[in-house]
């Protein structure tokens, strides 16, 4: 059975930084990544990472979130940085296989002006 579990939400002044992780566990995954929806917008890609370590990243995060990725763990990080409030939003870890994508629940990120 596939499971994505995330940790690592909560609440943070803009400027301040958090770190999420995903363990996933059932299969192994090739693709994996996070996705945001913040209240009343559509989700969105934040970041994406490869088996091998090829990276992709939403406009309004680059430069400011690395995700990373422990092949052996099946675990995906997102370390977020210089937060605003406009991160605020729920963000799911995402995870792919050669015939399916699975979604974790969501962990909620507020950032305070």
């Amino acid at each position: 059975q596939v499971k994505l579990v995330e940790s690592g939400g909560g609440l943070v002044q803009a400027g301040e930084s958090l770190r999420l992780s995903c363990a996933a566990s059932g299969t192994i995954f090739s693709t994996m990544g996070w996705y945001r929806r913040a209240p009343g917008k559509q989700r969105e890609l934040v970041a994406t990472i490869t088996p091998g370590g090829g990276t992709d990243y939403g406009d309004s995060v680059k430069g400011r979130f690395t995700i990373s990725r422990d092949n052996a763990e099946n675990t995906v990080y997102l370390q977020m940085n210089s937060l605003k409030p406009d991160d605020t939003a729920v963000y799911y870890c995402y995870a792919e296989t050669s015939v399916s994508g699975y979604w974790g629940v969501g962990t909620q990120v507020t950032v305070s002006s």
